[in-house]
């Protein structure tokens, strides 16, 4: 079966769904949480140059019409720290 393939909010990268990471907002609670749920969902590589950017441009927020809570791209950058490519 062939990978699904997600388009990254900042760089614009297509990549398989699997290496990207997936913020979503959950209907209908409009709750912001990372990877599982069922709503509108973003995807971002898992580098510190697109974290940036996403924060810095409020992409995140624009794409999933919803304030992004700053925990979230605090538990971002801790997820970006376990996979060895720091931020």
């Amino acid at each position: 079966m062939e990978p699904n393939y997600r388009r990254c909010l900042s760089c614009r990268k297509v990549a398989a769904k699997s290496d990207l990471w997936r913020v979503v907002r959950v209907h209908p609670s409009h709750a912001v949480q990372l990877f599982q749920g069922a709503g509108r969902s973003a995807y971002l590589c898992p580098t510190a140059d697109c974290l940036q950017l996403a924060q810095k441009k409020n992409r995140l927020g624009r794409a999933l019409k919803a304030s992004i809570p700053s925990a979230l791209y605090e538990e971002l950058r801790f997820q970006l720290q376990g996979t060895g490519q720091g931020v």
